[in-house]
């Protein structure tokens, strides 16, 4: 996938310029990137990864597409782990749900972080059996039933894209439900 491809993933949420996000799993970026082109230069973006190496680069990238880097905070976290965040508008979570066989213990900790009526886009690869480097997918299909059990609403299909590797990936949205 390239950028544009993310873009297009995360396009049909319809965000609203600015507000307090972050991107769960972030990695080297590409994710944060789309994020930041759909939601503009006045928001703040918190990019939480356990790498280090990585988060360095997604600083550099980020630097050299967008100038000042001001609204962006990087965090070496596990973000299934307390740390210390503002209340967020949204969060993003492409491709980093599926290391956890407990999803639903996740999900519920990762809501602490929304506001009331914050977004959650989830990017994941559309089947429930995963395999080495993807140890437990879930489809579109899961996530409908286990998301309104850890307080989201029930999801809303935004897009799917091919996967030569599993398929392919969907995205979707749903809101913190307090």
């Amino acid at each position: 996938m390239n950028h544009n491809d993310h873009v297009n993933l995360l396009k049909p949420a319809n965000l609203t310029p600015g507000g307090v996000w972050a991107d769960f799993g972030a990695g080297s970026g590409a994710f944060t990137f789309a994020l930041r082109e759909l939601t503009g230069a006045g928001a703040i973006i918190y990019a939480i990864d356990k790498d280090h190496a990585r988060l360095n680069e997604l600083t550099r990238e980020y630097h050299s597409r967008f100038g000042d880097s001001d609204n962006l905070h990087t965090l070496a976290a596990d973000f299934s782990r307390d740390f210390n965040l503002p209340p967020l508008d949204g969060i993003v979570m492409a491709n980093s749900l599926h290391f956890f066989k407990d999803q639903e213990k996740v999900l519920r900790h990762v809501r602490g972080f929304l506001k009331p009526n914050g977004i959650l886009l989830l990017v994941e690869y559309n089947v429930d059996s995963g395999n080495l480097w993807v140890p437990h997918p879930l489809s579109f299909v899961t996530f409908r039933i286990l998301a309104p059990r850890v307080g989201f609403s029930e999801p809303r299909l935004l897009a799917k894209h091919p996967s030569s590797f599993l398929r392919e990936f969907y995205s979707a949205l749903s809101r913190n439900h307090v």
